[in-house]
C-alpha cells in the first residue's frame, strides 16, 4: 500500500503530541483524522477543532495525502 505524507500542526498543549519526526506524518490514503490522532498517540476529547487545508472538519474525514492539518485544544476563558 502506498504512504503519503500530510502537514501536521498542533497548537498550544498539543504540542506535545508532536511526533518526534515533526510535522510531516506519513499516511495510508484513506486516513481518517481520528486515526491520525491515535497513531500519535493524542485522546480523541483533547481535540477541539480540527482544520484541513483552512477548513474546519470533522475527525471522519479521510485524507488522501498533501493536506495540511491544523488540531486546536478547547480553551477557556472568563
Amino acid at each position: 500500500m502506498a504512504t503519503h505524507t500530510v502537514q501536521l500542526k498542533l497548537f498550544a498543549d498539543l504540542r506535545r503530541f508532536m511526533p518526534p519526526a515533526g510535522e510531516a506524518v506519513a499516511i495510508a490514503p484513506g486516513t481518517t483524522g481520528g486515526d491520525l490522532l491515535r497513531r500519535i498517540g493524542l485522546p480523541v476529547e483533547k481535540a477541539k477543532l480540527i482544520f484541513i487545508d483552512g477548513a474546519q472538519a470533522d475527525l471522519s474525514a479521510s485524507l488522501q495525502g498533501g493536506e495540511r492539518i491544523g488540531i486546536f485544544p478547547p480553551v477557556g476563558g472568563g
